[in-house]
């Protein structure tokens, strides 16, 4: 692939095309812009961890630290995007179903103020089926990690 083509396959995507691309809303959605994406293969979400975030009033008071399993669904909502985007679909007409994580590993607490980088790399993809491996980055210092699967499926009209 020549440096044109690897240029004309990346991609971002804003609030509102992140808005697009999943059915999540406030306040699970878990991801605010992408900062890059790479065809089907790799994709780094941005996630400003505010004060103001809702799970922060009970975990925990005077202590407030992102819990582990909205990073690990930050992840997945960024892996999600970066396949509805690759697939050229609406998120408002498909769904993704999260289906596995493994080798979930938590280094260092998320808290107010910190930038969340969201790496996340395809390993495989068989149908609709996909898996991923995603690392949390804060300061370019790893705080999470995990592999994770993911079912794209469509929404059903009622």
């Amino acid at each position: 692939m020549s440096d044109t083509e690897a240029t004309e396959k990346l991609g971002s995507a804003d609030i509102q095309r992140v808005l697009e691309l999943l059915p999540h809303r406030y306040p699970m959605l878990m991801i605010d812009s992408i900062i890059e994406m790479k065809g089907d293969e790799s994709a780094i979400g941005i996630k400003n961890v505010t004060n103001n975030e809702p799970f922060f009033q009970g975990h925990f008071p005077g202590y407030p630290v992102m819990p582990g399993v909205l990073i690990v669904e930050a992840m997945a909502q960024t892996a999600g995007a970066l396949v509805v985007n690759h697939l050229g679909t609406s998120g408002t007409n498909q769904l993704v179903y999260f289906m596995t994580v493994d080798r979930a590993r938590f280094r260092k607490p998320v808290v107010p103020g910190d930038v969340l980088h969201i790496h996340v790399n395809k390993l495989q993809s068989r149908g609709t089926v996909w898996k991923f491996h995603g690392e949390g980055r804060v300061n370019g210092q790893l705080v999470a990690e995990c592999d994770l699967g993911a079912m794209i499926a469509s929404r059903s009209e009622k």
